[in-house]
């Protein structure tokens, strides 16, 4: 299925436009976790627990710290978040190498097995949609999304692809 031929207006950067950018932005993105959301729901998790997950695998050994500053969300939900992810064994956390009072979290089996499972429901959408967009339309939705992080984020962001 070929993507409809939408172009932006020579003024994209009126209201207009601007309010359909983030109504694709927001129904995108809300679409995108659906079918991820009900999954969850069936084991009792949230999105928290996903984005944890997700993190956690991107990034063997992150520590506690650095999982709060990429979720940005408060230390006490971080807590709940994986106190749960423990109990279940999906996530194991040991003390670091030179600070021991650093914990560095790590996917179990159990673990890696679901967060593959909840990603390549993600994948397989998200590759639909590349598809039918192509490479050029993917690198300006790219330059877009980076455009909206802060300058002071981007190095965060960026050592994920490291």
């Amino acid at each position: 299925m070929a993507a409809p031929a939408h172009s932006a207006p020579a003024q994209f950067l009126r209201e207009p436009e601007l309010r359909r950018g983030l109504e694709l932005l927001y129904f995108g993105h809300s679409y995108l976790n659906r079918s991820i959301d009900q999954d969850l729901a069936t084991q009792g998790l949230g999105r928290a627990h996903h984005r944890a997950l997700y993190f956690i695998s991107r990034k063997p050994d992150l520590t506690v710290s650095e999982l709060l500053s990429l979720l940005a969300i408060t230390k006490q939900s971080l807590g709940r978040v994986l106190n749960e992810l423990t109990d279940r064994g999906l996530v194991e956390n040991r003390p670091g190498d030179r600070d021991r009072r650093q914990r560095l979290l790590r996917l179990t089996e159990s673990g890696r097995k679901l967060e593959s499972e909840l990603f390549e429901q993600a994948r397989l959408k998200i590759s639909e949609a590349y598809s039918s967009a192509g490479p050029a339309a993917v690198a300006g939705f790219w330059a877009v999304l980076e455009g909206l992080i802060p300058e002071p984020g981007r190095p965060q962001v960026e050592a994920l692809r490291r």
